[in-house]
């Protein structure tokens, strides 16, 4: 019986064995210190390695016990209105304000959806809108206006 091999659990382990190598030989640049009196090229170095160690049993595991993936449709739908709705919250999040710009972003991404109706979609919106406003705005106090000048507040 042949084994079949993952090439994405491949690319993706190879991936992070890159990253983790990179963060670990960049840290060497740095004092590393004494396990009791740490440098600040000590905690790099072990999150680079311990990234490193579990992209390579990635790499293993894909090599070894690899499954066959078969993916669906892209959809295309979903990809355009959560990139949309990114875009839109960013370009606009200083001018409307957090809650007006932050509402627009929800309702966009419902979009994503085909099996969303508008009044689950309003419901998510308004939920999540006050959600993300108690918890960044209130609980973070970041330094965002609620209403923005766009909109003459």
């Amino acid at each position: 019986m042949k084994r079949s091999r993952s090439f994405p659990d491949v690319l993706a382990g190879g991936i992070f064995v890159l990253i983790g190598g990179a963060f670990a030989a960049g840290s060497l640049g740095y004092e590393l210190g004494t396990p009791l009196r740490m440098g600040p090229g000590a905690f790099p170095l072990l999150v680079g390695l311990i990234v490193a160690a579990l992209g390579l049993a990635i790499v293993i595991k894909g090599l070894v016990a690899g499954e066959l993936i078969e993916f669906g449709p892209i959809p295309w739908r979903a990809v355009a209105a959560i990139t949309a709705a990114l875009v839109f919250f960013g370009l606009t999040v200083r001018g409307l304000g957090f809650v007006p710009a932050s509402a627009v972003t929800v309702l966009l991404t419902t979009l994503a959806s085909t099996r969303v109706r508008p009044l689950m979609a309003v419901a998510v919106t308004a939920g999540l809108t006050a959600a993300a406003t108690v918890i960044f705005v209130v609980g973070l106090r970041l330094r965002i206006p609620l209403i923005g000048p766009w909109l003459g507040m």
